[in-house]
């Protein structure tokens, strides 16, 4: 990371919104939206100065690829082609390695409501296949909404599996921790995992489980649940959950009166509690607690490659890649 080329955008509404990012892997470091009673607060977990992101184990607010979540062994088959990954979680490969998007500048340009962040990720790159041109854009409006668009297109058949992995506390400043926090998102399926947080291949009912945010509960459901699949999450939640047809996601935080709206045409969605954050880190509102934020990773599913029955994240050659997810703000 050079600090000399890490550039901090801003973007604002007349409403008090305002979004900050940097071009360093397109990290959100703030959002600052009012509660019910119009109080202004960052409600997204971020270090305290953009240098602090050289070493983000957490990968607070990036943007993550080529691919997000596990690849298993660190290895797939493509076409008849093996491609070795590099093994930076275990054995296995997480969240596109060393080399990862969220690991590098990218280049930038003001477009209309936002900024269009551009990258070239070379051919063997991580050790995937194909070049890849890669652009996200984000925007914000005076309606609270906060998007996020992804494109790509790629010379040559390779797998792409985009998301980003911004930490939410509604409670403003990291006042509480998250497990107060109420969810809802309609979702049938959930993605049972293995000892190492790799999907087994089962895709789980969330009925009468604390998988089920049909009707919407608090995440204390899971923090404090006996189930196996809660426990080796940490004590939480890891898990990917299929997103039915409407994919509408909503967390709120009562005292505050915050409310987010996740809408996104990706088949699922990452819940993550926070439960591997370390005590004692400097952050943005203070030290660094278990169950400080949340991440909803709206992507697809991880480790598809090794379950032909799942949806599959393979893009072929000048095929386009497109997704996007937009966060809308507001209170109750």
């Amino acid at each position: 990371m050079n600090d000399s080329q890490v550039k901090e955008f801003k973007l604002k509404n007349k409403n008090g919104m305002e979004v900050s990012f940097l071009n360093y892997g397109c990290i959100i470091t703030k959002i600052l939206v009012p509660d019910r009673d119009g109080n202004v607060e960052n409600v997204v977990l971020g270090y305290t100065s953009s240098e602090q992101y050289a070493d983000n184990p957490w990968y607070l607010g990036a943007v993550i690829g080529r691919f997000a979540g596990r690849i298993g062994a660190g290895s797939f088959e493509l076409d008849g082609k093996t491609y070795t990954l590099e093994q930076n979680d275990g054995t296995n490969h997480l969240h596109g390695g060393k080399t990862g998007f969220d690991r590098v500048i990218w280049q930038s340009e003001y477009v209309e409501g936002g900024v269009r962040f551009t990258h070239e990720s070379p051919e063997g790159e991580g050790g995937y296949p194909g070049t890849l041109k890669l652009a996200v854009t984000y925007t914000l409006n005076d309606k609270n909404e906060f998007a996020i668009q992804y494109e790509a297109v790629s010379d040559a058949p390779t797998l792409l599996n985009m998301t980003n992995h911004t930490y939410f506390n509604l409670s403003g400043g990291m006042k509480r921790d998250i497990t107060g926090h109420h969810l809802q998102m309609d979702s049938d399926q959930y993605a049972e995992l293995n000892d190492q947080l790799l999907p087994t291949g089962v895709l789980k009912p969330v009925d009468g489980t604390t998988f089920d945010f049909r009707d919407g509960q608090t995440i204390q459901a899971g923090t404090t649940s006996q189930d196996p699949q809660n426990k080796l999450a940490g004590g939480g939640y890891d898990h990917p959950f299929m997103l039915n047809g409407r994919r509408s996601i909503v967390l709120s935080e009562e005292q505050s009166g915050r409310v987010l709206t996740i809408k996104t045409n990706q088949d699922c969605v990452v819940l993550y509690t926070g439960t591997q954050i370390t005590e004692g880190v400097e952050l943005e509102g203070g030290k660094s607690f278990k169950y400080a934020g949340l991440c909803l990773e709206t992507q697809a599913l991880p480790d598809s490659i090794h379950h032909p029955h799942f949806p599959q994240s393979k893009l072929e050659a000048n095929e386009r890649y497109e997704a996007e997810t937009i966060y809308t703000f507001s209170t109750k």
